[in-house]
């Protein structure tokens, strides 16, 4: 009978403790798609399981002290996610070495943005600062921008190159992202929030809350968002305590010092790379954006290429380089050479090798959005983009097309139907209640968050029902 008790009373003991704990589950809400959609893959926020109640009064005062614009509150939550990460010693390790060289990037970034430096810490939680990170649904580099976000931010991914793995590119991009989102709504926190989920989300979680701060929202957002925010408070913790929990700082492969040249031609990286004695793995790890190895710059648009700080009579030899070797693109193709060659990564194209890519693709069975990409040297994200695909999975005998539409072809199907009248040079679009900048710009094809904010003369992002906006065309 006394063990039947005891069974009893475990049992009811069990119940309770899990009455008051949250599952803190990352599978991304799809309701809103004007948003980084990256469903289950934010690196740094696992499932983990909180303590209703649990709460360190040293965690609390540390976080007090390091607090600067962005309100950094505790709680139970919070403290779960410190207590996770102070335990993964060696990866917080690695990636304290990485911050070193990332981020100052991130804090220019946002100071030009006029964006809290102490946003940097977001990064670690969607990539553990890998530029090269690509979720499963395609979100990539650094920031973990899905392909619409990027080019709604003015980020460029083509053949050649992709911003969103470009540190620099792409932490301006998240800087106009979060501040456009803090016009929106006043509160950094919520800010925040909005770059898990989507500004629409936000919007109805402050509907329903009838308030706008963050913890008064947190109940109606996605649960993974509700997540979020609590794991970038944690982390903005460990990035300036992890000392204190015996976590060492790892060194890094990438140089802190380095010099950055602006390129007009096509210039392999790898002949950099042999030329300036620069390993080429480190010339890849510093210009992760190149998917060809290729800077493909020009005159009208040239390119950043990054490498460690040389020596001035290094120079003369990189400008040789630079001019010499300069290439066209059709001209080329990359070889990729084992580490002990010393002879250039790039030859000229034979006559017989000299090839065109096609226009379209004839799915075959078998094939899968992400292998015909491969296959064509593309993102996934692009072909889905330029054929108008709901989701990413294609059958067989689908054809798809190999290319970026052109501003004509993008325009809207009914248009191609009828003769086109000589079109002003805008749009216009009359503001709806809870519209943002952001939901407008993604309506129409080539139109910016900063192209309407120049072309209205908008020097805030906050919009008024009523208003009648101005949109480039194309």
């Amino acid at each position: 009978m006394k063990k039947f008790w005891t069974f009893i009373i475990c049992l009811t003991i069990i119940q309770q403790v899990k009455a008051h704990s949250e599952p803190l589950s990352l599978k991304k809400s799809k309701s809103d798609s004007s948003y980084n959609e990256k469903p289950g893959d934010t690196t740094l926020v696992p499932l983990v399981t909180v303590v209703s109640g649990f709460q360190d009064p040293l965690s609390k005062r540390r976080l007090d002290s390091i607090k600067k614009e962005i309100p950094l509150d505790y709680n139970e939550y919070v403290q779960t996610y410190i207590d996770l990460y102070t335990r993964r010693k060696d990866e917080m390790g690695r990636i304290i070495g990485l911050s070193k060289y990332y981020f100052p990037i991130y804090e220019k970034s946002f100071h030009d943005a006029g964006v809290p430096e102490e946003i940097k810490y977001l990064s670690v939680v969607e990539s553990s600062l890998d530029p090269n990170a690509v979720s499963r649904v395609g979100a990539t580099g650094p920031w973990q921008f899905m392909f619409a976000t990027a080019k709604l931010y003015g980020l460029s991914m083509d053949n050649y190159i992709d911003e969103r793995k470009d540190p620099i590119q792409a932490s301006y991009a998240a800087a106009a992202y979060i501040k456009d989102a803090y016009l929106d709504f006043g509160d950094w926190l919520v800010a925040i929030a909005s770059y898990n989920c989507g500004k629409g989300n936000i919007t109805r979680a402050i509907q329903l809350a009838g308030a706008s701060d963050f913890w008064s929202i947190r109940p109606y957002l996605p649960a993974e968002t509700r997540n979020y925010v609590p794991a970038y408070i944690a982390m903005s913790y460990v990035m300036n305590y992890y000392g204190r929990h015996g976590i060492m700082p790892r060194s890094c492969d990438l140089s802190a010092k380095t010099d950055t040249i602006m390129v007009n031609k096509f210039v392999s990286l790898a002949g950099i790379s042999t030329a300036l004695k620069i390993d080429m793995s480190q010339l890849n790890m510093l210009n992760p954006q190149y998917k060809k190895h290729i800077i493909n710059g020009s005159a009208a648009a040239p390119k950043r290429l990054v490498i460690p700080q040389i020596r001035k009579e290094d120079f003369a030899v990189l400008y040789n380089v630079l001019n010499d070797s300069a290439i066209a693109p059709n001209q080329l193709e990359p070889v990729y050479a084992s580490t002990n060659e010393t002879s250039s990564f790039t030859r000229p194209l034979k006559a017989e090798k000299e090839e065109t890519l096609p226009t379209s693709h004839k799915v075959k069975r078998g094939e899968t959005l992400a292998s015909i990409a491969d296959k064509y040297g593309m993102e996934p994200q692009e072909l889905k983009a330029w054929n108008h695909l709901a989701t990413f999975k294609v059958s067989p005998g689908l054809q798809l097309r190999l290319t970026a539409p052109t501003g004509t072809e993008e325009r809207y199907s009914a248009a191609k139907e009828k003769a086109i009248p000589a079109p002003k040079s805008y749009l216009t679009y009359k503001v709806k209640t809870g519209d943002t900048l952001s939901q407008i710009a993604e309506k129409f094809d080539g139109a910016t968050v900063e192209k309407i904010k120049s072309l209205n003369g908008l020097k805030a992002g906050r919009l008024q029902p009523g208003m009648t906006l101005k949109i480039n065309r194309g």
